[in-house]
């Protein structure tokens, strides 16, 4: 028997007798004595750190529990339900991809609609730019090129050309844009009926758009009148050294200028790019429209810069290859006039040649409308998700269960404003 003091085995050694009369009444058979639960309780405390030992004397490190699974949870446990789809997105925030998807996607479910807003808004402002063209600049695109070709024409002479080619192609240009403002406006409303699943008449879009189109009408002739101000701005000092008599330096600080100006103009547009979708849907004044997308876009320029880019290139695209056989068509029809004309020559061509120019722009802005149209929705509704949770007020309106708040940006969710309906 070891009788040395502060120290106990942990168990009774095959020699010892157990000692029967301490066991109490009702306690097991194998209850450690005081003594013995003691230096347990110390031995335990004076043990290495959980893990597997080596014979080497060196810890293996305790296994690693498994990584959450992607879609939720652990392992194969409780997975993120999908997001609902009403309509022609998913209610979460919006991948690019997901985004020019649902431009096309607006378009194959309400063909009928979009096609045809766009048809009748193509054929009305093809046919005003035809007729202008035709009667007012077909004779007297004159000599403007001349003049700006001329070494030796004067500041003067060369400042009433630009402003004559500025004219003539004004109003086209003002052609153009009102048709754009007429199809956004319609559009829009489209998108917003189809995001929630719902079909959308042409008279119906008419009627959701025709309050605002005044509006819609002064932002968008807003936003490119600030761009101009901007750039006539950064040229502004180099033209007035080139008046003042220092013509070389004069046209090379007003051309830094209006590169530097440019950019600022490019910044503006992107940052008031979601005007025309606040306007419309949450019924906002011209001003507030602008303080609106000024906020949306804010902290993701690039991105939305990136796809409005991308759905540019996308319209160009598909516009290049509409207009490109039927302007080889006009070519043919119209001869070496034709050729002269479309390279920028002060020609005048048939109106035979006009007409099939004009075909060629009805096609590719019926098809090109509907695209920038729904990007530009997507994009706005995009943003209000991923900062507002617009998706949750979506859904709701859907009559569709919205209790998703993963993804969202730290903005509370304050869209009680916006009609759907």
């Amino acid at each position: 028997m070891n009788d040395s003091p502060g120290w106990a085995p942990p168990g009774s050694s095959p020699s010892d007798e157990p000692d029967h009369g301490a066991q109490q009444q009702g306690e097991p058979a194998d209850q450690p004595a005081p003594e013995q639960r003691a230096w347990g309780e110390q031995w335990a405390r004076r043990q290495p750190p959980p893990g597997r030992w080596a014979a080497t004397g060196r810890r293996t490190p305790p296994p690693v529990p498994p990584a959450p699974a992607p879609g939720g949870g652990w392992g194969t446990g409780r997975r993120q339900p999908p997001a609902p789809r009403p309509g022609v997105i998913p209610l979460r925030p919006l991948g690019v991809s997901e985004i020019l998807d649902g431009a096309v996607a607006i378009m194959r479910a309400h063909w009928r609609t979009v096609l045809g807003i766009s048809l009748i808004v193509s054929i009305v402002t093809q046919g005003l730019i035809t007729a202008a063209t035709g009667l007012w600049f077909n004779d007297g695109r004159g000599n403007e090129s001349n003049v700006l070709d001329d070494p030796d024409a004067t500041v003067g002479q060369a400042l009433r050309a630009v402003g004559d080619t500025l004219g003539d192609s004004g109003v086209t240009l003002l052609l153009g844009v009102l048709g754009t403002i007429v199809t956004t406006a319609l559009l829009t409303v489209v998108a917003a009926r189809a995001v929630l699943g719902r079909n959308v008449s042409a008279g119906e879009a008419w009627a959701g758009a025709r309050p605002h189109l005044l509006q819609l009408c002064g932002l968008l002739l807003l936003i490119p009148a600030i761009a101009a101000a901007v750039i006539a701005a950064g040229m502004t000092p180099g033209l007035l050294l080139a008046v003042a008599g220092v013509p070389s330096e004069g046209a090379a600080l007003a051309s830094l200028g209006g590169l530097a100006a440019a950019c600022v103009a490019a910044w503006l547009w992107v940052r008031f790019s979601l005007a025309a979708p606040a306007l419309m849907l949450e019924k906002q004044g011209i001003i507030k429209a602008l303080r609106r997308s000024f906020k949306l876009v804010r902290g993701s320029w690039g991105r939305v810069f990136g796809i409005q880019l991308l759905a540019v290139v996308l319209v160009f695209i598909v516009g290049a290859i509409v207009e490109i056989p039927t302007s080889l068509v006009a070519m043919v029809i119209g001869g070496d006039n034709a050729m002269d004309w479309l390279s920028g020559e002060s020609v005048s061509v048939g109106w035979t040649f006009l007409i099939v120019v004009g075909v060629g722009g009805v096609i590719s802005s019926t098809i090109t409308f509907p695209i920038s149209a729904g990007v530009t929705a997507l994009l706005y509704m995009d943003q209000r998700i991923r900062r507002e949770a617009l998706d949750l007020e979506l859904a709701r309106a859907a009559g569709m269960p919205g209790d998703r708040t993963e993804g969202h940006g730290e903005d509370q969710p304050t869209v009680g404003s916006t009609s759907w309906n």
